[in-house]
C-alpha cells in the first residue's frame, strides 16, 4: 500500500519543495526500516550498528581490521567506534590484538561466537529484507539502488 508522506506525518501544509519531500521520505523510510531491523535483532542482544560491525569483521577474515578501517566501512557513521568495539569484545563477539610487526596498530577480528551469531541471523535477516522490500520487483530494486547511488555520489 502506497502512503502519502504528508498524511503519514499528519502535516497540514504542503512540503516546501519536491526535494524536501523526497528527503523526508528517505528519512522516514530509513527510520521505519531501521526500527523493524532493531526489533528483529533485539532478541539476539545486538543493535543494528553492532550487527553492521560484525558483518564487516566477518568479511575481512582472520586478519581483522583497525578501528579506523571498521569506521570507514560502516553503513552509518558512529561517534565512538572504540566503545562499539569494546562492547563487541565484552560480549565475546570480537577480539582485539596488537599487530606483531607494528605494536601501535590494533586489529579487531570476529570470534567463533560472533561468526555463530551471524550465521544464526543470516536467514532471518534475509527474510526480513525480502519482506520489507518485497513490494518492489528486481528491476525496481535495481533502479532504486542506482538512484540512491547517484544521490550519494552527488554529495
Amino acid at each position: 500500500m502506497v502512503t502519502n508522506l504528508q498524511e503519514e506525518l499528519r502535516q497540514k501544509r504542503p512540503f516546501a519543495s519536491t526535494e524536501q519531500e523526497a528527503f523526508l521520505s528517505l528519512g522516514r523510510t530509513w527510520a521505519v526500516l531501521e526500527h523493524a531491523f532493531s526489533e528483529a535483532l533485539k532478541p539476539h542482544g545486538i543493535t543494528p550498528t553492532q550487527y553492521n560491525a560484525l558483518r564487516i569483521l566477518r568479511g575481512t577474515g582472520p586478519g581483522g581490521l583497525s578501528r579506523a578501517d571498521v569506521i570507514d566501512r560502516m553503513v552509518s557513521r558512529v561517534p565512538d567506534a572504540t566503545r562499539l568495539l569494546d562492547r563487541l569484545e565484552a560480549m565475546g563477539l570480537s577480539v582485539r590484538a596488537r599487530d606483531p610487526e607494528d605494536r601501535r596498530y590494533v586489529r579487531t577480528s570476529i570470534t567463533k561466537q560472533g561468526m555463530a551469531l551471524l550465521a544464526e541471523l543470516d536467514d532471518p535477516v534475509q527474510e526480513l529484507h525480502e519482506r520489507h522490500l518485497g513490494a518492489l520487483d528486481e528491476t525496481e530494486l535495481e533502479i532504486l539502488i542506482g538512484l540512491l547511488a547517484r544521490i550519494r555520489s552527488a554529495i
